[in-house]
């Protein structure tokens, strides 16, 4: 099918025939919207093409939904030279007979129909004072020394129009003012990892990123866009976590994998976790895999238990049984009836079987191979008035077992809230 002259030249500027889920504004009424990325996922663009949404009316010199907006970064630098200038910029995005025309002496981009989108620095929040905007774009929010100040300064000012609102495309990090920004009524949020934005990136970036920071703490925020926040009073925290984090399996004594199976096995129950750790033979123990699996049948956990043990080669499997009772023994012999199976039974609660194995990781005695990103999100929500997530943690009580097996001797007297079978 051939184009005409006309429609081949508006075609690359048609974004919303080309933009990734994550880049297009969900519906509603809402205040600000989050754009939760990792680096390289399309974030930029999601917010370029966001602005010219705003002010490009019908045609060329026909008046938008905006005309006054401010354009924040890090440092006025970084405005320029990438919510302006950049390749994904919003010079690089506007056709050209609607492309906005950028006047240095007043930081501002002016638009053929009015429009006016002034260039503000995250580090001098008292220039928000005084002007105002029906429209914001906020790029990297969580990189901003002031960020609360500025925010709360750009809020005043945010007061034009009939739904005055503002994006915020930002890599996540830890920090007070974008947590607070996502817990709020008004807030919406798109979420994409690097690898989303794969057919716009050097393949040979992406196999170089994911070889050296797959699985660890910094590709968990820096690729996959993951917002990693610490509990108050959790038992671990991610800087632990990050501290016990290795790439190489050392010489292992012996292995073991625990097992906390659901109560019930449909597609709605409690995960069925399943963790495998070995004492390797220099000192100290080390957790291997998180094999946890959810949805599935009693003969499905126990296929996927077995399967652990199989890969790791692993002297014994620890199963709790409070639960399934001989039932959890039945399903696991049924297919294996030779199985190495020690059965345990708690008898005090989870922070009181979790406290001491926290213990071994603040004497340094455990470490983490890539990859338990799932395990240590709910490590990090297990406090000492329990847990702060959603539904149960199954994988913390997995890997509970099986350090307390390996390290502090389950079913021996003295280790609390256990009992070996």
């Amino acid at each position: 099918m051939e184009l005409d002259p006309g429609t081949e030249i508006a075609l690359p500027y048609l974004f919303e025939l080309w933009a990734l889920p994550h880049q297009l504004a969900p519906p509603g009424d809402w205040r600000s919207w989050v754009i939760l990325g990792g680096r390289g996922a399309g974030k930029t663009r999601a917010g370029s093409e966001w602005v010219r949404t705003q002010v490009e009316g019908p045609r060329p010199r026909d008046p938008g939904r905006c005309r006054r907006l401010a354009l924040l970064g890090e440092t006025l630098d970084q405005v320029r030279e990438v919510m302006v200038f950049g390749d994904s910029g919003i010079l690089a995005c506007c056709p050209p007979d609607r492309r906005p025309v950028w006047q240095a002496t007043r930081r501002c981009l002016v638009w053929p129909n009015g429009a006016e989108a002034m260039a503000f620095s995250a580090q001098e929040p008292e220039a928000l004072r005084g002007p105002q905007f029906d429209a914001a774009w906020a790029d990297e929010l969580a990189k901003w020394r002031k960020a609360e100040e500025v925010w709360d300064m750009l809020q005043f000012g945010l007061r034009l129009g009939a739904l005055p609102q503002a994006c915020v495309t930002t890599t996540p990090r830890n920090v007070p003012a974008l947590k607070r920004l996502l817990a709020r009524g008004s807030t919406v949020v798109s979420h994409a990892p690097t690898a989303a934005n794969r057919a716009n990136l050097a393949a040979s970036f992406l196999a170089e990123m994911e070889a050296r920071y797959a699985g660890t703490r910094l590709g968990r925020q820096e690729l996959e866009g993951a917002l990693l926040e610490d509990v108050p009073g959790a038992l671990w925290t991610r800087d632990m976590l990050a501290a016990a984090g290795c790439s190489e399996v050392p010489e292992l004594a012996r292995v073991v994998v625990a097992v906390d199976p659901p109560a019930t096995g449909h597609r709605t129950s409690d995960a069925c976790g399943i963790v495998v750790a070995g004492l390797a033979r220099g000192g100290g123990a080390v957790v291997l895999e998180d094999a946890t699996v959810q949805g599935v049948s009693p003969k499905g956990w126990a296929e996927a238990a077995l399967g652990a043990m199989a890969r790791w080669q692993a002297e014994r499997m620890v199963a709790e049984v409070n639960q399934g009772g001989d039932m959890v023994e039945a399903v696991l012999r049924a297919i294996d009836p030779e199985v190495a199976l020690r059965k345990v039974r708690a008898s005090r609660g989870k922070v009181a079987r979790a406290e001491p194995v926290a213990a071994l990781y603040e004497q340094g005695r455990v470490a983490h191979l890539r990859g338990l990103g799932a395990l240590e999100d709910e490590m990090c929500r297990m406090t000492a008035t329990g847990y702060e997530g959603q539904g149960s943690p199954d994988r913390v009580d997995a890997l509970v077992w099986a350090l307390s097996e390996l390290c502090l001797g389950t079913g021996k007297r003295g280790v609390p809230g256990v009992r070996g079978l």
